[in-house]
Formats: structure tokens, C-alpha cells, sequence
């Protein structure tokens, strides 16, 4: 957790989210500086798991943002998800909503890496994904401003807008 010291500023309130139902989202955060998660210990990361997902996942970093994109000239949140679970053999949709009904429920104690973080951006409900990283962290293509990047589940921004947590795998 950051110290009580630090401010995290927030992009104009006119970022496009991944959802599409065309609403304008409340503004996504921007990083300080850009933060690379690694899973300390972990199993072979080129095998179809939770690991072999954050691990793709991450190899896109600093990947543009392209609404409606699912492939490494620009993702839109779901996109992102979509493309990198289709790395490991898993199809999934191309909507946040239906991604959110895919799996089983797990606890915020329990995400662990490759699971689906889903937040609520632009309306009740789930209108935003990423791909946990294990820990606090997770990646996610976060708007038409932005790039994948990786964040903290426990930032305020997205803290309060968590609205589950789902593994595929």
C-alpha cells in the first residue's frame, strides 16, 4: 500500500471506456511511474495456467489503447482479455459483461494470478477487466488515453469500484 503522502491523478473525465455502451467513465487513474508485477517462485510461465496468463499479459505492457481492439496494434479492456486468454487455448466473448458470467466466483483474499478483476466505470455492474497479477496488482488496457498498464487493486480508484473477481482457470 502507498504512503498516506501519495496522490494519484486521475485523467479527464472524457476517456472512452472499454465497455460499450458508449458512456463516458469516471476518469481512470494514471500511474506514477510504470510498475512491472512478477509472480516471485512462480511455475513455468510458458504453461497454460494462471501464471502462463499473467505472464502474457504482462508481455503486453505499453500496448496502445484501441476501442473495440483485440490485438497487440491496440486492445479495448475486454479485447486485451479476450486476445490473451486465447494465447492459453481459452475463447472467451469480447464483452465485459459476458467475461464477467464466465468462470467461478473467488474472493478478494483469494485472487491469485490469471484471474478476471471486474469494475464498475461507467454503470452499476461490471463495465471494465483486467488480469490479476497475483498479490494487489493487476493489467488492463484502461482507456482511450491510456496503454496496458499495470495497477493496485487497492488504489482508491479502483477499490471503490471493484465489483468482482472470477477465475477461468
Amino acid at each position: 500500500m502507498r504512503g498516506s503522502g501519495f496522490l494519484v491523478p486521475l485523467i479527464a473525465a472524457v476517456a472512452t471506456a472499454c465497455a460499450s455502451s458508449g458512456a463516458v467513465p469516471q476518469p481512470f487513474p494514471t500511474p506514477s511511474g510504470r510498475s512491472r508485477a512478477s509472480a516471485p517462485g512462480a511455475p513455468d510461465s510458458s504453461r497454460p495456467g494462471g501464471y502462463g496468463v499473467s505472464g502474457t499479459a504482462l508481455s503486453l505492457v505499453g500496448a496502445p489503447y484501441r476501442e473495440g481492439g483485440a490485438d497487440p496494434h491496440g486492445f479495448d479492456c475486454s479485447g486485451f482479455v479476450q486476445y490473451v486468454f486465447a494465447q492459453h487455448g481459452v475463447s472467451l466473448p469480447h464483452s465485459v459483461a459476458e467475461q464477467s458470467r464466465q468462470g467461478r466466483r473467488v474472493a478478494l483474499r483469494d485472487v491469485a494470478p490469471g484471474d478476471l478483476v471486474f469494475f464498475s466505470t461507467v454503470a452499476p455492474g461490471a463495465s471494465h477487466v483486467g488480469i490479476a497479477l497475483g498479490g494487489d496488482e493487476f493489467v488492463h488496457a484502461p482507456s482511450r488515453r491510456g496503454e496496458v498498464r499495470v495497477e493496485r487493486i487497492s488504489s482508491p480508484y479502483w477499490a471503490a469500484r471493484l465489483v468482482g473477481i472470477r477465475r477461468l482457470l
